[in-house]
């Protein structure tokens, strides 16, 4: 069969990969000349410059008749590569955007090019196996005394906290209460810190749950005697109850005191989260893994790989210790988990996610998984660990810093001695404009922080003493 023109080809099938070949050249050619023109961590200029030039670039972006597929992917792919944020350059350093590795992302182009959808078996029969094998190996690391532990594939930590919380909604729903005509069930209330990801709130509200009690955490993490009041504070005046802690904030990296707080949960008799998203990757590694002591206790555990998994976007999971915990999810679609298939063999998929249609992005994790082992990632992990820690003794060895706390995974909080909030909002957005550093901002209850997030496992000390430098610059006198 003849391959199609370049621009109508299809990536799949025996001459999929024939067309795509020369199709990759035009797009790493394009996303080098691009990453060459940028020559740092932001484009230049600001918003309007960026628009401006992405504006021009694409200009017109329906024409009559098209440019042609390699005129298109130069540049397009030369224009978003020129103007993106550069997570693997060491100065960029604002939020928990990683570099994916190069591995991952070229798994991740036989995803797209084969397009399975993971919503029934008929549409992703390997890769729904696949599926099933990594995502029972990832929660095995979260559950090891567990006999059949079980993760969903998500988009990220959002999604994993949201299903969580729907999990917790529909187990009180059946605790009991529910089915007593004498007592109407009373509502799920969660419990978290201050320090919680802000979808913790945003899922409860999607949910119709009532406003989570949010507890004080002053220094950045909850603290069992605040959660113990609470708790025996609500024991008899309401219902159900979920506790939500965080392995890994986003203000700081700080994990909540875990063991003490499961102690506390099954105490009380509530249901017990915690948002790993930032932190689970501890698992991988011999030398940290520690501090996650306390996390298989948790009825549900949500993760994320395009943190500190270098995994391109999307990759969340949601871990429980047993597929019973995911039994609220069961729904049905003729068309897609007929009975009669499931009683025939064919496997659920329709359940096993709140969305249909999705990718199959386990693939660029079971590859980086099967490719580094869990020792490979793990160093990973400890070198990006501690690239923070030299940032965090640069800092403090410097006389016109302060350092908020010693980092406890890859987030560093500083500013310099004296500056006020609006002289670092002005050094952070000075730096963003410019191009020369991309840098995050935290506010604590000391104040305002400039906020570097580590996620390039390759940073070496001269690049981060080069950051303090470019903020050094931009600080006045």
């Amino acid at each position: 069969m003849p391959v199609p023109p370049a621009g109508t080809a299809l990536a799949g099938g025996t001459n999929g990969p024939r067309a795509l070949r020369p199709l990759l050249d035009t797009v790493l050619d394009a996303l080098t000349t691009g990453a060459e023109d940028r020559a740092g961590p932001l484009p230049p200029g600001g918003p309007e410059t960026v628009a401006r030039t992405v504006r021009d670039a694409c200009h017109p972006l329906l024409p009559d008749h098209g440019s042609g597929p390699h005129a298109a992917l130069r540049t397009l792919v030369h224009t978003l590569a020129a103007g993106a944020a550069d997570p693997a350059d060491p100065h960029c350093a604002a939020h928990l955007h990683c570099p994916p590795l190069a591995l991952a992302t070229a798994a991740d182009l036989a995803a797209a090019a084969l397009n399975p959808s993971m919503d029934s078996w008929d549409q992703a029969p390997a890769a729904s196996a696949l599926e099933a094998l990594t995502s029972r190996a990832l929660a095995a690391l979260v559950y090891p005394q567990a006999t059949d532990p079980d993760a969903l594939v998500t988009t990220g930590g959002t999604e994993s906290n949201q299903l969580a919380l729907l999990l917790a909604r529909e187990a009180a729903a059946t605790d009991g209460t529910a089915t007593d005509p004498h007592r109407p069930a009373r509502p799920l209330r969660i419990v978290c810190g201050a320090n919680a990801h802000h979808s913790i709130h945003r899922s409860a509200w999607l949910l119709g749950l009532p406003e989570p009690l949010t507890l004080p955490t002053p220094d950045g993490l909850l603290t069992p005697d605040t959660v113990h009041s609470c708790l025996a504070n609500l024991a008899g005046r309401t219902g159900p109850v979920l506790l939500v802690a965080t392995a890994g904030t986003t203000d700081s990296g700080a994990i909540d005191p875990l063991p003490a707080l499961a102690d506390l949960a099954e105490r009380h008799g509530a249901r017990f989260h915690v948002d790993a998203a930032y932190g689970g990757a501890l698992l991988f590694s011999d030398t940290h893994r520690a501090a996650l002591d306390g996390l298989a206790r948790a009825h549900t555990v949500a993760l994320d790989l395009h943190k500190l998994g270098w995994q391109p976007v999307a990759a969340g999971l949601l871990a429980v210790p047993g597929p019973a915990t995911l039994t609220p999810l069961a729904h049905q679609a003729d068309y897609l988990n007929a009975d009669d298939d499931t009683e025939a063999g064919l496997p659920d998929l329709l359940s096993r996610s709140l969305r249909t249609t999705r990718r199959p992005d386990i693939l660029k994790i079971a590859v980086t998984l099967k490719a580094l082992g869990r020792h490979g990632l793990g160093e990973l992990v400890d070198r990006t660990l501690a690239a923070a820690q030299t940032l965090a003794d640069l800092i403090e060895a410097h006389p016109r810093y302060e350092l908020h706390s010693r980092p406890t995974l890859s987030t560093v909080l500083f500013r310099p001695t004296g500056a006020d909030h609006t002289t670092l909002a002005t050094i952070r957005r000075t730096l963003l404009t410019d191009g020369q550093a991309v840098l995050g901002r935290a506010t604590t209850p000391t104040g305002l922080w400039l906020k570097a997030t580590l996620l390039n496992p390759h940073t070496q000390p001269g690049d981060l003493t080069t950051l303090l430098k470019l903020v050094e610059g931009h600080t006045p006198r």
